[in-house]
């Protein structure tokens, strides 16, 4: 048995020397998520750019914590992100990008909210795909204050420059750099000041929908030259579960209100377009008389076609994670029968109707879609409310893509204005050949092929873009984007939400398109009977199957509102399917969810 322990020690010690894991603690078991999900695939994942421009890497590099320690320190752990042994002190989810004058730039990739990893019994599982537990609004919140720390403390700015240039600097050196962090420090600011809410969004959640909205409305489109209209900016109070991505790119629509119709790369493309918007790509959109579409969505636009293509490359290859533990095989056939079983309480609709996996809508000659169904089953409606936001359009008013549009107006749905905004910029990225004439808008883009599509993108992005529907998508995309918000009326308000395949739902706690529901077992009960409040962090209970009642790290935890506000944003209620099932069904049926 010592002998065992010390060859254990020595394999663990040679795992860290070869950089294979971070550290003699924490050791992680990668799950099982298919035979095409390589080492070699998980890796570029980590680090694929996809056009995120966050804040110069020497910059944050030289950032203090307000303890003194580097802003960088542990690959901010304290977050919840996670150390990439590949790139030290830079964690998974982080890229650095090379300007053309050689600076480099620290952004955010796609795997920074979609990379988890749980702890079971001393041990880390890695699910890639899986939503984040890290506080995005604590990351963005300290930055602010680290960086207007630098600017307004003198002892710390020389401290800050001197780290910045490499050496002491003169007086028009110190200037310069004074100035440009000054210039970025104002859209941040007000980004900051106005957007996070208190409550704040705590670790595993987040208001992505308000963010992007107001990135783009707040601090892209304005006529001034810092582009700033403030007053588009909201709180984002409408926090919401980091969504999985496994099985993301064959899903009938997208977003947890369904908005974002999904099937083909088009879409997809749309879709991971509108998210890096949303993580620090710049983007400044002009007007301009001298191009058909009146507007120029290139000049300053940061977002890396090719690398958001390759990202969605990744997630097709990317499968839900197996089950790492024993499971029940006849426990497991009893609950595939429950999922199935119908609920007198529910309209006798049972898990299947929903949840199963149902062809959905063809988008693409060369892949299938899995219908999710959008339904509005009692949860937290304030995500909804989102959709209608109306905002100042700035320098898109009067932008349209196709001649018989109607055109956004000085004031118009801040989903209309990221539609518009990101279909234009795909347009001019991938054919400019094509704006010439209305006519010829209206005409080649609304009817171009697959083939077509494929003969028009350029040689480095083809084999990326290959099975596309055709271009009619982004118009049908616009439209379906557009009319979103639109769906509810005085008489039936209706609050709809995506129902997904639920592939790897073992994964993903805590549940509800909010996170306000700890694990599978809470979910199965009656929303006036689940916990009102739980802490939030990595340590996995997989009997109830979620987050465990003790968690070491993080200290956080999430208060929620009952029924009687549904609207609160943190609301527990909705989804009592199943709840009056005999406790022998649920433990059946949950033991079933984990084989999924």
């Amino acid at each position: 048995m010592k002998n065992n322990k010390l060859i254990k020690q020595f394999a663990s010690a040679m795992l860290v020397i070869t950089g294979l894991i971070p550290s003699l603690t924490e050791a992680v078991v990668m799950t099982n998520q298919g035979t095409k999900w390589t080492n070699l695939a998980r890796q570029q994942y980590y680090v694929q750019d996809q056009g995120s421009r966050m804040i110069p890497l020497k910059w944050i590099q030289a950032l203090k914590q307000s303890n003194g320690q580097p802003f960088m320190a542990a690959s901010l752990s304290r977050y919840g992100y996670l150390p990439n042994p590949k790139t030290p002190n830079i964690p998974i989810g982080f890229s650095v990008a090379i300007e053309k004058n050689g600076d480099k730039t620290l952004g955010m990739t796609c795997s920074a909210c979609h990379t988890r990893q749980i702890d079971v019994a001393g041990i880390s599982y890695r699910i890639d795909g899986g939503p984040a537990i890290s506080n995005f609004q604590g990351f963005m919140a300290d930055l602010d204050k680290a960086v207007n720390t630098v600017l307004m403390d003198t002892t710390a700015f020389a401290s800050f420059a001197t780290s910045v240039l490499g050496h002491l600097p003169l007086k028009p050196e110190e200037d310069v750099l004074r100035a440009a962090v000054n210039e970025w420090f104002l859209p941040h600011h007000t980004l900051v000041s106005r957007a996070l809410p208190t409550p704040a969004w705590g670790f595993g959640r987040l208001d992505a929908i308000s963010m992007i909205f107001n990135r783009l409305t707040g601090l892209d489109i304005g006529t001034t030259p810092d582009h700033i209209i403030a007053e588009n900016i909201k709180r984002a109070d409408a926090p919401a579960r980091y969504p999985f991505l496994w099985n993301a790119s064959v899903q009938d629509y997208t977003q947890w209100a369904g908005f974002s119709p999904n099937g083909n790369r088009l879409l997809g493309l749309s879709r991971n377009l509108g998210e890096v918007t949303g993580v620090f790509a710049k983007f400044y959109p002009k007007q301009d008389p001298t191009n058909v579409l009146k507007m120029n969505y290139v000049a300053e636009n940061s977002a890396n076609f090719a690398g958001l293509n390759i990202n969605e490359e990744l997630i097709m290859k990317l499968a839900a994670p197996k089950w790492p533990w024993t499971l029940d095989a006849a426990l497991v056939t009893a609950g595939k029968a429950v999922f199935a079983k119908p609920d007198p309480n529910q309209g006798n609709k049972s898990c299947v109707d929903c949840h199963a996996i149902k062809t959905g809508d063809l988008r693409s000659f060369t892949a299938k879609t899995w219908a999710t169904p959008i339904v509005d089953v009692g949860t937290d409606s304030r995500e909804i409310g989102l959709l209608g936001s109306e905002v100042k359009t700035g320098v898109m008013e009067n932008a349209k893509i196709f001649p018989n549009d109607e055109p956004i107006k000085a004031v118009d749905k801040a989903i209309k204005v990221l539609a518009v905004a990101g279909e234009g910029a795909m347009i001019q990225h991938y054919f400019p050949s094509l704006l010439t004439s209305p006519e010829q808008i209206g005409v080649d883009l609304v009817g171009m092929t697959v083939t077509d599509f494929a003969t028009a993108v350029s040689s480095v992005d083809k084999q990326n873009l290959g099975g596309f529907g055709t271009l009619a998508d982004i118009k049908q995309f616009i439209q379906k984007q557009t009319a979103s918000g639109t769906t509810t009326s005085s008489t039936t308000p209706s609050y709809p939400y995506e129902a997904r395949v639920l592939k790897g739902i073992w994964a993903v706690a805590p549940y509800l398109h909010n996170g306000s529901v700890p694990t599978l077992a809470e979910l199965l009960k009656p929303a006036a009977s689940r916990v009102a409040s739980f802490k939030v962090g990595t340590a996995y209970d997989i009997v109830n199957v979620g987050l465990a009642v003790t968690q070491p790290k993080f200290n956080y935890t999430l208060k929620t509102t009952d029924c009687t506000n549904r609207n609160s944003g943190n609301s527990r209620c909705g989804h009592e399917f199943g709840a009056s099932f005999s406790a022998q069904e649920k433990t059946a049926l949950i033991e079933y969810l984990k084989s999924l």
